[in-house]
């Protein structure tokens, strides 16, 4: 990677953790001369478009798809996705729904394919070398890019952002990998299989803070509710940032969250859009 060609190249993570609508970040965006590169979470695309922050007023425009559930097909079944999707561009992961990919290719979006790591490279026995092997065919002689996912789509994103588009900044927004400490338990308990994981658990116990730990961030100076599943997200975001290469700069202007740490950069999403839209 030459660093040097990227040193002003950016770009947005789009999300859709509750500080985004909080904060009105899409409108933020919508309103400003930003000319980095956008990459939204599938989950969040028709929100985004309705917001104004379409290709139109950003070219650079990306969606992501990383999990392989039937349900990812109702992110694209929009016919503001209709409207716009002949200009953006798809980076999809092999395993995507082949309902999501048709429909995503209905509304024009032209899709660019990614191959998901999954378990640490150890040579002939990893998943990840056999599902390479797997994916090679005539027009992809070595294969496909392959990233790290942590999991979940926002992840991915910060990943194709640096990765695959080669920014040398990656900022996010709407990454909170976590939930907001008045959110209901109700809604928690709904999050993927919370609700079998607390069966029988009283709540006042210290396994259930355990399991459901508070934490605080100290750049946003607020508290977040880790579930199982947040706890593995944002250790891994945390933890493959810490680990990225010195030449990339990791913004949070999600503005609240769990995701702080070492060589993560909070600031502000409208400070983070005066220094970065000239």
């Amino acid at each position: 990677h030459n660093s040097t060609n990227d040193k002003n190249s950016s770009a947005i993570v789009i999300g859709r953790g509750p500080a985004i609508n909080k904060h009105d970040h899409l409108k933020l965006l919508s309103e400003s001369n930003y000319n980095g590169n956008i990459i939204c979470c599938d989950g969040k695309l028709a929100d985004a478009l309705k917001a104004g922050v379409t290709p139109d007023k950003f070219p650079k425009f990306f969606v992501t798809t990383i999990d392989p559930y039937p349900g990812i097909v109702k992110h694209y079944d929009n016919p503001i996705i209709d409207e716009y999707g002949s200009k953006i561009r798809g980076i999809f992961s092999i395993l995507t729904n082949p309902q999501a990919v048709s429909r995503a290719r209905k509304s024009g979006i032209k899709i660019h394919w990614l191959h998901s790591l999954f378990d640490y490279n150890e040579g002939k026995k990893s998943f990840n070398q056999i599902s390479a092997l797997m994916i090679r065919a005539k027009n992809h002689k070595h294969g496909l890019p392959a990233i790290q996912t942590g999991g979940n789509v926002g992840t991915s994103s910060w990943f194709v952002g640096w990765k695959i588009l080669k920014c040398s900044t990656v900022s996010l927004i709407g990454i909170n990998h976590g939930w907001e400490e008045d959110d209901s338990w109700d809604t928690i308990l709904s999050h993927g299989n919370n609700s079998e994981i607390s069966k029988g658990i009283d709540q006042n116990s210290p396994v259930f803070d355990k399991l459901f730990t508070k934490i605080y961030n100290p750049d946003f100076n607020c508290y977040c509710i880790l579930d199982p599943l947040f706890q593995f997200y944002s250790m891994a975001l945390k933890e493959f940032i810490s680990r990225s290469p010195d030449w990339l700069t990791t913004i949070n202007a999600t503005e609240g969250g769990s995701i702080f740490g070492e060589k993560i950069h909070s600031m502000k999403f409208k400070d983070f859009l005066y220094k970065y839209q000239n």
